[in-house]
């Protein structure tokens, strides 16, 4: 049968979500932990890489497996040998054709900033930590130029592989909430460092250094020298997964 798991994870200490040979990532954690559990090699497959130190709180991914084990007790029996920053949150038997990658429709991401003079020891490992005031206003202002179908090249970093730039962002949202500023978008797919850069970027308009309406002048110029700095990955979230839009 194949079954879909929904993964949570701190990704502070973990090279991403892909198996690597020479660093330990999520992915090689979950499969150790269903190697012990079924007593054979399976094979994960996510619904996106994520890059080293970001985090996720709605990882979907598959594997198949014959067992006699409950579906739902699944994810109860791999919490048991899980490393603590890694948790299964749900387990369930899924269609034999889903695909937890190609059937994905679109992706959430959630980037997190602490906006504060001092940054805090409480919640170093899941924020960035920028110490001048942002403008939320004129941030969401510049977003607006960011959604629908764009060619984002000039924000996406030097080592991405991607066949085509082009991307679709169809919601998008900066917000305060208390002393953090919270970067929410849906698109159907990102860029190597896509929405760390859109955050870097956006940060320099909330200071004043970069006019909201810069936006389209960026992405007609494909130049990622244009756009802001990336941002730190310890401030991003994979937030949910989406097969139906």
């Amino acid at each position: 049968m194949r079954i879909k798991l929904i993964v949570e994870f701190d990704g502070t200490d973990y090279a991403g979500w892909q198996r690597q040979e020479n660093a330990m990532t999520v992915q090689q954690k979950l499969e150790e932990a269903l190697e012990r559990l079924f007593g054979e090699k399976i094979t994960v497959f996510g619904a996106s890489r994520t890059d080293a130190g970001v985090h996720a709180a709605g990882m979907v991914c598959h594997f198949d497996v014959e067992t006699k084990i409950p579906v739902e007790r699944i994810a109860y029996a791999l919490n048991f040998t899980l490393p603590k920053d890694i948790r299964v949150k749900d387990s369930a038997q899924t269609a034999p054709g889903f695909h937890a990658r190609f059937d994905a429709k679109a992706k959430w991401y959630r980037y997190t900033i602490y906006n504060h003079k001092h940054a805090s020891a409480l919640n170093r490992r899941t924020v960035a930590h920028v110490p001048y005031v942002l403008s939320v206003s004129s941030m969401q202002e510049a977003l607006q130029d960011l959604l629908g179908k764009h060619d984002f090249a000039a924000f996406a970093a030097s080592g991405s592989v991607a066949k085509s730039t082009v991307r679709t962002i169809y919601r998008a949202q900066v917000e305060r909430q208390g002393e953090d500023v919270v970067l929410t978008v849906l698109g159907d797919g990102f860029l190597y460092n896509m929405v760390r850069i859109l955050a870097g970027t956006l940060c320099e308009v909330g200071a004043g250094r970069m006019q909201p309406d810069a936006i389209p002048g960026i992405l007609a110029s494909r130049d990622r020298s244009q756009a802001g700095p990336t941002l730190p990955a310890k401030g991003l979230f994979l937030e949910k997964v989406d097969y139906d839009l």
